[in-house]
């Protein structure tokens, strides 16, 4: 099997796009703000890996059906993910938490690993990780989407505040949800032309 690049690219904008508006980046400026940013990351990032691990395996069981049966299923599941993000209110608030302060690398490592993986399952971006993995290899998708959702995590601890006040939410959400919707139009083209 051959490395797409541009099945990377792909992974990774779309993943990207819809991760931006998601809770687990809230939830990452939320921590980020009451924790060490750094620590934080280390720990999302580790949580956000085992999500594109059982993603991309998911994926990669869907790859062994038919080819028509995979492009329906993946037409469909991108169709799926642009309904949820034109419908999307973009009006996701921060994640809540205590006043308390959680240190060292531990226990920050721990809330963040936990925060992000309980928040992920069945996440927009998992499902659209599995079904880019049928269609476009595992290995392309599974680094393209860990790196979309690392850097997501890396934004909102760097820069998150600047992307709220300046990018409006719902704006994201509508770009994501076009680019899915062009995605499913083109893979139900490709399932009854290829």
């Amino acid at each position: 099997m051959s490395f797409d690049p541009l099945a990377m690219l792909t992974a990774f904008g779309l993943i990207f796009l819809a991760e931006l508006p998601d809770k687990t980046m809230f939830a990452s400026l939320a921590m980020g703000t009451r924790m060490r940013p750094l620590y934080v990351w280390f720990g999302t990032s580790a949580a956000f890996l085992v999500h594109v691990a059982l993603a991309v395996g998911a994926g990669s069981l869907l790859s062994l059906l038919p080819g028509v049966a995979v492009k329906l299923v993946s037409a469909a599941l991108f169709g799926f993910g642009a309904f949820v993000l034109l419908r999307s209110s973009g009006d996701d608030d921060d994640e809540e938490g205590g006043a308390r302060t959680v240190t060292g690398f531990w226990p920050v490592w721990g809330t963040a690993f936990m925060t992000v993986f309980i928040g992920e399952w069945g996440d927009l971006t998992q499902i659209t990780t599995a079904n880019l993995a049928a269609t476009n290899g595992w290995l392309p998708t599974a680094i393209g989407s860990a790196a979309a959702l690392m850097s997501v995590s890396a934004l909102a601890l760097l820069v998150g505040r600047f992307i709220a006040k300046r990018v409006p939410l719902r704006t994201v959400q509508r770009v994501g949800g076009l680019c899915m919707a062009v995605l499913a139009t083109w893979t139900l083209v490709e399932a009854f032309t290829g």
